[in-house]
C-alpha cells in the first residue's frame, strides 16, 4: 500500500515510517521544513509539503494514497486547547477524503485521557473534560459516517532513542532543580511502549481486514512513577524527594497534572487483533543503559 503519514519526521512518525518501508509499503510523509523534507527523503519516502492546519495539502496527501496513519499533532502545551480543536479539524479534513471508501484511517490519542482507579482496556472511555478528547470525537463522528478510521492509543511514556517526550521534561525538570521528585507515596502509574513497538502496531492497524475502533499500544501496563524518579536520581546521581501540597507545583509547574497521572492500561483486544506482541527494552531499562541522562 501506499501510505500517507502525518508527522512523517516526528519521534513516533519516524518509527512508523521505518516499520512501513520495512513491511513493503510505500510512504508519503506531510512535512512542514525543508529540513524534515530532507531528512524523510534520504529514507526513500517520498515528501509530501503541507501542515495540519492546511486542509487543502492534507486532502491531496490522503487523495494520493491507500491508507493514512495521523500522528502529528503541536505539542505546544501553551495553547493546548486550540491545538487538539485544530486536530479535530485535521483528522475531520481527511475523513471527508476517505468517505464512501474502505481506505483505512489510523488517528494517534492519548492514554492518559483514561486516568482514573480501573485498569483501562480499549473499550474504556476517555474523559471528556480534557482538550485532547478532540480527536477521539472526531474518529468516532467519522466511523459514524462509514470511514474506516481507528484510534491509536499512546502512553505517557513512548521512549527510545531521541526521545524528547515526557521522561526527558522530568529529567530536565530534576537538574534545575538539584534533586528528582514524585507526589505523595509515588505509587500512581504510567503506562509506557518502545517507540518502534508502537510503530508496528500502527503498521498492523492499516493491514488488518476487521480493525478495531480503538487500539492500545501498552508495552508495559503501569509503571510506579516513584520508580521513574528514583531512576532519574541514580542516573543524575540526585536526591529524591517526595512532594506534598504547594511543593508540587513549585516544583513540577505546567508539568504538575502529567505528574499526578494514575492510569494502568492493558493491551489485550489490541494484541489479539493485531497479532502484535511488543518485544522492546522496559522504559527503566533503557533509562539505565542508554543515553537518557547525556547531556
Amino acid at each position: 500500500m501506499r501510505v500517507f503519514v502525518t508527522g512523517a519526521t516526528g519521534f513516533v512518525g519516524a518509527a512508523v515510517v521505518q516499520e512501513l518501508m520495512a513491511s513493503g509499503h510505500e510512504v508519503l510523509g506531510l512535512v512542514r521544513s525543508d529540513a524534515s523534507a530532507e531528512a524523510l527523503a534520504k529514507t526513500g519516502a517520498r515528501v509530501h509539503r503541507g501542515d495540519v492546519t492546511d486542509h487543502d495539502s492534507l486532502r491531496s496527501g490522503v487523495e494520493a494514497c491507500d491508507a493514512v496513519i495521523h500522528t502529528a499533532f503541536n505539542h505546544d502545551f501553551s495553547k493546548f486547547a486550540e491545538n487538539c480543536e485544530n486536530d479535530r479539524h485535521a483528522i475531520t479534513a481527511m475523513g471527508d477524503v476517505l468517505a464512501g471508501s474502505s481506505r483505512p484511517l489510523v488517528v494517534t490519542s492519548a492514554i492518559g485521557l483514561l486516568a482514573g482507579d480501573d485498569i483501562a482496556t480499549e473499550d474504556s472511555p476517555a474523559n471528556g473534560k480534557i482538550p485532547r478528547i478532540a480527536s477521539e470525537q472526531a474518529m468516532l463522528a467519522l466511523r459514524e459516517r462509514g470511514v474506516n478510521a481507528s484510534l491509536m492509543r499512546l502512553p505517557p511514556s513512548v521512549h527510545g532513542a531521541g526521545d524528547h517526550g515526557f521522561v526527558p521534561i522530568l529529567i530536565d525538570l530534576a537538574r534545575q532543580k538539584g534533586m528528582a521528585a514524585y507526589i505523595g507515596d509515588g505509587q500512581n502509574t504510567w503506562p509506557a511502549v518502545h517507540r518502534f513497538d508502537a510503530a508496528r502496531a500502527y503498521c498492523r492497524a492499516i493491514e488488518v481486514t476487521d480493525a478495531l475502533p480503538v487500539y492500545h499500544a501498552v508495552g508495559e501496563e503501569g509503571i510506579a512513577f516513584k520508580d521513574i524518579a528514583t531512576t532519574i536520581a541514580a542516573g543524575l546521581d540526585l536526591p529524591v524527594k517526595s512532594l506534598t501540597g504547594d511543593d508540587v507545583a513549585d516544583y513540577f509547574t505546567w508539568f504538575s497534572h502529567f505528574a499526578a497521572i494514575g492510569i494502568r492500561a492493558t493491551a489485550q483486544k489490541t494484541k489479539a487483533n493485531l497479532g502484535w506482541q511488543p518485544t522492546g527494552p522496559h522504559l527503566l531499562d533503557e533509562m539505565r543503559n542508554t543515553d537518557y541522562f547525556a547531556g
